[in-house]
């Protein structure tokens, strides 16, 4: 992990950060249980998720960048909890950083940066799923005021075998 200091932005994301981000979210499939797709995906496949995550609104994405290359190091986002009317005021948060980017606070920048762009959104709670074990994430989540409300035990198949995937819940 490189020590030296670096100044992060942080700004809504937008079209043309669609192949970085699509680039960090692919090596999460490829490499990681963090999240259960098992595909890469392309920058057009991923279009309609980067379109549904518009600068106003309760559905962000907020977008890590070194302020001196611009190279993006991460993002956050706020998505839909589940589609039905009744969960509108709930949302899923999700950070996802380059590797050399974690333990680095950027995490942290792009939480803060996303809670405080919510603040003024018809919201009541935020989610995340967390699969195990993943410390860093739980230490993060709990960091923002996350509690741990259950673990569903090896709810999904990845590498070969079973992952177990712990909830977490905030007040908005």
């Amino acid at each position: 992990m490189p020590s030296e200091h670096i100044e992060v932005q942080v700004r809504p994301g937008a079209e043309g950060d669609l192949d970085a981000l699509t680039d960090i979210y692919n090596h999460y499939v490829l490499e990681t249980a963090i999240t259960f797709d098992t595909e890469a995906f392309t920058p057009e496949e991923r279009r309609p998720w980067l379109l549904s995550h518009p600068e106003d609104g309760p559905h962000r994405l907020m977008v890590a960048v070194d302020a001196d290359s611009q190279r993006i190091l991460g993002y956050a986002t706020s998505s839909a909890f589940r589609p039905k009317p009744a969960y509108e005021t709930s949302v899923a948060v999700t950070v996802y950083l380059v590797p050399d980017a974690a333990g680095r606070g950027v995490g942290t920048l792009l939480y803060e940066a996303l809670f405080e762009a919510l603040a003024g959104e018809d919201l009541h709670r935020a989610y995340a799923g967390i699969a195990q074990p993943n410390e860093a994430s739980v230490r993060l989540h709990e960091r923002f005021g996350f509690r741990h409300i259950g673990t569903y035990r090896e709810a999904g198949r990845k590498f070969g075998r079973y992952w177990d995937v712990a909830r977490y819940e905030k007040d908005l």
